[in-house]
């Protein structure tokens, strides 16, 4: 019989009150305020805990506090990740990163979710699906990204964008709920 972790990971219905999950949550929070709590003077500090916390991501990974997950675990960020103040991930699915992706404050990466059906809800159980976040991407502040979605390579996204499906590569894309708004020309802002 599967466990309910190994059901979360995989995306299926689970209890998310199972006890070892409740001792993850709980680990986590206790991480990231002590990190909520380090000074600028304490990058070294930061950089233990952030190993901690977030043990499958490069060790470059660079967050300005504060900052909130639900187990840590689940986010693998690339190469020269950058969260700005006040960025949330729900990472109950695995949420995978690109390198050198930008996350302006208040960005909002989310896998949980549950049933539309009220009495499938009501059953406490949830679910969750993974996010993707290709290289190079720049997160504007206030972007919300739904359970599922994918974010190309060097796509940019809007300020206050609410992105509920899948993003390709080399757009620029807005809104709420989010939409392309027109293709990247690599040659931009050169």
């Amino acid at each position: 019989m599967r466990t309910e972790k190994e059901k979360m990971i995989a995306g299926e219905m689970y209890v998310p009150l199972d006890p070892i999950l409740t001792e993850e949550r709980q680990k986590a929070r206790l991480l990231f305020k002590a990190l909520n709590e380090t000074g600028d003077n304490e990058k070294d500090k930061r950089q233990e805990i952030l190993q901690q916390l977030l043990p499958n991501s490069q060790p470059d990974l660079w967050i300005e506090p504060p900052f909130y997950c639900d187990y840590g675990y689940n986010i693998y960020a690339g190469e020269r990740v950058f969260f700005n103040f006040n960025c949330v991930v729900l990472d109950v699915a695995p949420v995978y990163i690109g390198s050198r992706v930008m996350c302006a404050p208040n960005v909002q990466l989310y896998t949980a979710t549950h049933p539309l059906n009220a009495e499938a809800r009501s059953s406490g159980k949830e679910y969750a699906k993974p996010i993707r976040i290709g290289d190079d991407v720049w997160l504007g502040g206030g972007v919300i990204v739904c359970p599922g979605v994918t974010i190309g390579d060097r796509a940019v996204i809007g300020a206050g964008s609410v992105v509920t499906r899948d993003i390709p590569a080399d757009s620029f894309a807005a809104g709420n709920p989010c939409r392309v708004i027109r293709a990247i020309d690599q040659q931009d802002d050169v």
